[in-house]
């Protein structure tokens, strides 16, 4: 027979350890939706499956990248048939660059959404997912350029975490119940940081809130009619169905990206796809040991081909290397490249994280991609970066705002300039600057895989982690920014000072007649 005293201890046990108490709970159900088809995007994502898989939890991944060695509980649901969609650019898309290409990128991902939307309802992946028995625990999607995956989420009845790829987009915020604020966060189009001047500020505020509007005005009744169309009318707009965004994981950090305000359902996990680092293959070794100078790495990622450049900005780039005492190492994705000098060489594929935390490399010559850019900020590398589209220009911004890196714009990449970024990059200040950001990257509480599967947990053991939801989320912005009320003093203090008015106007009114009867 227990006495009350036994029975207090086996109660304080089991209040102190909630981690057994998950465990003891089983397997969760998870389901994966991930329609954009950008594998860089998909980089952030695969880790945070994989580890859940690893976990013992039950995966299911529909996207346009099945993996080609699963764990155990991981299953790939491939999505087929979209050969309307590319995962690759053409730097001769970048030749002329306005003031206004941000709104055309807006318009490009706009399109781009609304394809991956119809064509993801309308896939066999995803009608094998909605026949499964039994209902899933959490649902992890990727909220870009359309948030048309609510609408499947909304029949599943499951909760929902959101991932981003990039840092938040302006539609994001308010989903989150997190201040949407122009003057120190940038837009994830704009060459901002968060010291911005005036000019800065003023684009930045008009930029942010006319590409929110954009994207309520647009891209939220694309989906709706979509998913309506596949679901009934009954179902609700996922302008909407997004408030009930359980949480956020975002992939940035605040020593590359700036401390952000944001509420504890907005998750940082930058960096979270840098994996342990593999030896690397004999002949990269071999250059890099062997680099008495150093090694300056060439990549602009997986979607950008370097070969498309034009000929003019192709020969100043090999000029400029053919003048450095460092070995060059090229992502170039044809088997030669002409007027290939001595001290460079090219590689269809490179295993980029591995060459970037060689202690032999000095600059990384970039696209300031968010993944290329997390992976110099690990390693400690200043970077040379060339903008091209989407979050590289805030990305590269950080960069600059953190003393580790310089811009070279596309359109003036030349020998001279790619010269003098370099030898910029090289000074002694950007790599002690790089190293502090390295230093920050790299300490944490936790790693960020395990700090995204303990809050995947969360999320399903509570049903939607809903004491993390600000109320925020359901108030309009009108009341959220205190509006009404600047309206209301300023209704108050107006009518006190038309009360003056009026007062002063009777009294002088006043004090007029009676010197006119005097005379």
């Amino acid at each position: 027979m227990w006495s009350p005293r036994v029975a207090l201890l086996f109660l304080a046990l089991a209040l102190s350890q909630p981690d057994e108490l998950v465990e003891a709970a089983g397997p969760l159900k998870v389901l994966g939706l991930f329609p954009h088809p950008g594998v860089s995007h998909f980089h952030f994502f695969h880790p945070i499956m994989k580890g859940l898989a690893e976990a013992g939890h039950d995966v299911s991944v529909v996207s346009h990248f099945p993996d080609k060695h699963p764990v155990a509980h991981y299953k790939d649901f491939p999505l087929t048939g979209m050969d309307k969609l590319t995962n690759s650019v053409d730097l001769n898309f970048f030749e002329k660059r306005t003031f206004y290409s941000h709104f055309q990128e807006f318009f490009l991902l706009h399109d781009w959404g609304k394809q991956t939307c119809n064509l993801t309802l309308r896939s066999e992946a995803l009608q094998q997912i909605l026949r499964r028995p039994g209902r899933f625990d959490v649902i992890i999607m990727e909220q870009f350029n359309t948030d048309c995956m609510m609408g499947v989420a909304h029949q599943l009845q499951a909760p929902v975490i959101a991932l981003s790829s990039c840092v938040m987009m302006p539609w994001h915020f308010e989903r989150m119940g997190a201040p949407l604020i122009p003057s120190h966060i940038p837009a994830l189009f704009m060459a901002q940081s968060q010291h911005m001047n005036f000019g800065g500020r003023l684009a930045n505020w008009f930029s942010t809130h006319a590409l929110n509007w954009m994207y309520k005005l647009l891209s939220v009744p694309a989906a709706d009619a979509m998913v309506q169309y596949k679901f009934g009318h009954d179902v609700p707009s996922v302008g909407e169905l997004v408030k009930n965004t359980s949480m956020f994981f975002v992939n940035q950090h605040y020593s590359l990206s700036g401390p952000k305000v944001t509420p504890p359902n907005v998750i940082e996990l930058g960096g979270i796809h840098i994996q342990k680092s593999k030896p690397l293959p004999a002949d990269l070794q071999r250059i890099l040991d062997n680099a008495e100078e150093g090694v300056i790495l060439i990549s602009w990622g997986s979607m950008i081909r370097a070969n498309s450049l034009s000929a003019a900005k192709r020969d100043g780039i090999i000029r400029a290397v053919a003048r450095l005492k460092q070995k060059v190492i090229w992502k170039w994705e044809n088997e030669t490249l002409p007027n290939q000098p001595p001290n460079m060489h090219i590689m269809k594929w490179l295993p980029q994280r591995d060459i970037l935390c060689h202690p032999n490399v000095k600059v990384f010559m970039s696209h300031g991609g968010l993944m290329g850019t997390s992976e110099a900020a690990y390693c400690g590398v200043p970077v040379v970066a060339t903008p091209m589209y989407g979050d590289q220009f805030v990305n590269t911004a950080a960069l600059v705002e953190r003393g580790m890196g310089t811009i070279l714009n596309f359109e003036d990449i030349g020998e001279n300039t790619v010269m003098r970024a370099l030898k910029k990059a090289l000074d002694k200040k950007f790599h002690d600057a790089a190293k502090v950001v390295s230093h920050s990257f790299h300490h944490r509480p936790q790693q960020a895989l395990h700090t995204s599967i303990w809050w995947v947990e969360h999320v399903a053991h509570t049903g939607g982690a809903p004491l993390l939801k600000p109320s925020a989320v359901e108030m309009s912005r009108f009341v959220y920014y205190s509006l009404d009320v600047y309206a209301v003093l300023a209704l108050v203090l107006g009518s006190i000072i038309a009360s003056w008015v009026w007062l002063l106007r009777l009294c002088c009114g006043s004090s007029a007649a009676q010197k006119t009867k005097k005379d």
